[in-house]
């Protein structure tokens, strides 16, 4: 099934949604550390890591990196690149969590890390500990740093 078959609905996120959204998911983390450090999985956790350091004064970040899917196709999941440890007093940052597979791989690295996600889908919601918003699973969320700004064509002009 290709993406557009899966996928019904379209939700763009700006930056400054973004950045938005990583605050409040940093004001629900810290009362739950303090942390060791943050576990950013890539490529997706990698700005929300970034945010999410800066506003808890984490200074210590890695990265588990997993290869699972693009805009086109849901792929076979490949870890390129783990950590060492059970992950206990770490968090564990992703974007999104969408069905899960990536999640479940990573949690199985470092299972007693405090995984939170910025945006969840039904079937992964799950495996993570903390999470922001909530879109439905047929809902491709397109981040801005999956996307570009360009002209749009006034409604009025689409319906001739």
């Amino acid at each position: 099934m290709g993406k557009s078959e899966k996928y019904k609905r379209m939700f763009p996120i700006s930056w400054e949604q973004v950045h938005r959204d990583c605050r409040a998911l940093a004001w629900r983390l810290v009362e739950m550390g303090p942390w060791k450090g943050i576990y950013a999985i890539t490529r997706g956790g990698l700005v929300p890591a970034a945010i999410i350091a800066r506003e808890l004064d984490i200074r210590l970040i890695d990265t588990i990196c997993i290869s699972s899917y693009d805009w086109q196709s849901l792929g076979d999941s490949s870890v390129l690149k783990g950590v060492e440890g059970d992950g206990e007093g770490w968090l564990l940052i992703d974007d999104l969590v969408d069905t899960g597979k990536t999640a479940n791989i990573a949690r199985e690295m470092v299972p007693k890390a405090h995984f939170a996600t910025v945006y969840a889908k039904p079937e992964g919601r799950p495996t993570v500990d903390t999470y922001i918003t909530e879109v439905s699973q047929d809902t491709w969320i397109l981040f801005p740093w999956d996307s570009q700004t360009q002209f749009a064509e006034p409604i009025i002009s689409c319906r001739d």
